[in-house]
């Protein structure tokens, strides 16, 4: 059988996932166990659109339920005190240049996991992130994005906060 992929992670990211699945099992399954008991007392299942819904939203808990621990069985997180600052890797804050657009650009590099390209966090497996690892400050990246060819000089590394 195949390895499972290991999902990198930032310890902020680790905790996050931890307390959503603890969230979902505590409380999350006793409100929708609440709701198809009270849908249960209304009488006819057949026709009944709340007992529906009820059922419906515990199967996605359920899903969620076990995405998240897959994902946190296969956990590996880096320690973002130990990230080496000499090259870009998973847990670094790293200032680039965007020679096209003429600024500047801050990312975390993060897992898959935590990529959320609003609060400028990418995934060490987008093909900017892909382009950033293992590189160090000063050196000049091409990167092919959907928006075409992109060229980052990088600025600074330095650890995540």
């Amino acid at each position: 059988m195949a390895e499972a992929k290991k999902n990198i992670m930032t310890f902020e990211g680790l905790k996050k996932l931890e307390n959503e699945l603890e969230d979902l099992k505590v409380v999350k399954r006793k409100e929708v166990a609440q709701k198809i008991k009270e849908a249960r007392e209304q009488g006819d299942l057949s026709e009944n659109a709340e007992y529906d819904a009820a059922k419906d939203e515990q199967r996605d808990i359920e899903l969620r339920i076990e995405e998240l621990e897959k994902i946190l069985k296969n956990a590996e997180v880096v320690d973002e005190t130990e990230v080496d600052l000499e090259k870009i890797n998973v847990g670094c804050l790293v200032k680039v240049y965007d020679e096209e657009f003429d600024e500047e650009l801050e990312f975390k590099l993060v897992g898959s996991t935590e990529a959320n390209s609003l609060e400028h966090k990418i995934s060490n497996e987008s093909p900017v992130g892909q382009a950033l690892i293992g590189r160090k400050v000063g050196e000049k990246v091409e990167v092919e994005t959907q928006a075409g060819i992109m060229v980052y000089k990088i600025l600074d590394i330095q650890r995540a906060k």
